[in-house]
């Protein structure tokens, strides 16, 4: 937006410049003028009967000394064949052979100068101002700067006002892109700007209203489908201990799935619902993957690392990773890497399972996508675990991704920004030791 207002403003300042050029080059070009023909004419004979003879160069020097102190003027006495006669100052140029008539004519420098025709066949060349002041091509390119400074001064608040609302408009968009939907912009004026506010308005409310009904909607599901669940779990329950053991054994697998899938869904739900997380903490990185790595008996090594953001989201993200890598990396040892860089910390799970094909390795990350040759329900997992991922590892400005490693096995590589956000406030003292509240997944 700030390259529209540059824009705005660098062309209103072109186009006074090219009107500065077009002005100058006019005064440059001006030609004769017959408006004041009659004049000029009559000032022709007075300067014919006041000056002597060129025959006389003293004297005719004289009189033009004298004229030109008295009116203030260069003049320049010269022959019918522009031959120099005399001059007050330096002596001007002589008319065009082709000149008969007194008129305007081009001079040296911006300025009038006037060709007069005396009846005895001489040319009279007059330029205004004195001869102690020079050409006033300086002053008069002086003149043209200030008044360009003085534009430029006054149409600088002009092209701001023009563009403010739309940098404004801007900043609200991103703060709805940002995940603030009750953002609204406030409507300025009766112009095609105030017509956008007001349609930027709208959608945001629309969007604002979508988000809310999805919200209640998703909690209200979970509630609906954990009520059948809660009864067929007490059902199974009730059932003797000796019956039908297998079919108890998958019945109850089956509503652990179903359960972590709500959980996920929510999760995922309320993640993309706020773009930033709601509690800003100091979280001890370190405590909390020592203790998910402790759960599945991972080797773990790092250094003590705080970074802002919510403990819960991230032991989730973690226990995800060493969940995916236990179900998937074939029974091999999983281990844990904790780096600390300049401005952001990493996080590398690896395994010696079989790899994930480098064309894939973006794609296990969309939700509820299944390798080729996974089988529902006989491969455990959602399809929303290494989503969840993701989503979280960007909820903290940071990001995740899947590479092969040397040997076999896979490598996921987490990055998490260590700079404080001023989107909300850090809880001083980590929060690390907060259970994670959430069921394990895992893609």
């Amino acid at each position: 937006m700030r390259r529209l207002y540059l824009q705005i403003y660098l062309t209103f300042l072109g186009v006074i410049l090219l009107f500065a050029v077009l002005a100058t080059v006019a005064w440059w070009s001006t030609r004769d003028q017959s408006d004041n023909a009659q004049l000029l004419h009559g000032i022709g004979g007075v300067l014919s009967e006041l000056l002597p003879p060129h025959s006389n160069p003293e004297r005719v020097q004289s009189v033009l000394e004298r004229l030109g102190k008295q009116f203030d003027v260069r003049i320049t006495l010269r022959t019918d064949d522009g031959e120099l006669i005399g001059a007050y100052g330096k002596p001007l140029p002589p008319p065009p052979p082709d000149r008969r008539r007194s008129g305007w004519m081009r001079g040296p420098g911006p300025g009038p100068t006037f060709a007069i025709a005396l009846p005895d066949r001489r040319w009279a060349i007059v330029r205004p101002g004195h001869i102690e002041r020079g050409e006033r091509t300086l002053g008069f390119l002086a003149l043209i700067a200030l008044l360009m400074f003085a534009i430029a001064i006054g149409s600088y608040p002009l092209a701001k006002r023009l563009t403010g609302r739309l940098v404004r408009l801007q900043q609200h968009v991103n703060e709805l892109g940002a995940g603030d939907l009750s953002v609204r912009v406030e409507v300025e004026g009766k112009d095609e700007v105030a017509e956008l506010a007001c349609s930027f308005n709208r959608a945001a409310e629309r969007i604002q209203k979508l988000m809310s009904a999805q919200k209640e909607t998703l909690a209200s599901a979970s509630h609906e489908l954990r009520s059948p669940l809660t009864r067929i779990r007490m059902a199974i329950e009730l059932m003797g201990k000796d019956e039908h053991l297998e079919l108890r054994e998958r019945i109850a697998q089956d509503i652990s799935e179903l359960d972590e899938l709500i959980e996920e869904l929510l999760t995922a739900s309320r993640i993309d619902y706020v773009a930033r997380p709601q509690r800003r903490e100091s979280v001890d990185l370190l405590a909390l993957v020592a203790e998910e790595a402790v759960r599945v008996d991972a080797q773990f090594e790092g250094k003590p690392i705080t970074i802002p953001g919510d403990a819960k989201l991230l032991r989730r993200m973690v226990r995800n990773l060493l969940e995916n890598a236990r179900r998937y990396g074939a029974g091999s040892a999983i281990e844990i890497e904790l780096k600390e860089e300049k401005n952001y910390a990493e996080l590398l799970v690896l395994d010696r399972g079989p790899g994930i094909p480098e064309q894939e390795q973006e794609r296990i990350f969309d939700p509820f996508y299944r390798r080729p040759g996974m089988r529902e329900g006989v491969d455990k997992g959602v399809g929303l675990g290494l989503a969840l991922v993701r989503q979280i590892a960007r909820h903290h400005d940071g990001d995740v991704a899947c590479r092969g490693r040397a040997g076999g096995g896979t490598c996921f590589a987490v990055t998490l920004s260590r700079v404080q956000r001023r989107t909300g406030p850090v809880t001083q003292g980590s929060n690390h030791s907060v259970a994670g509240g959430f069921s394990s997944n895992s893609q």
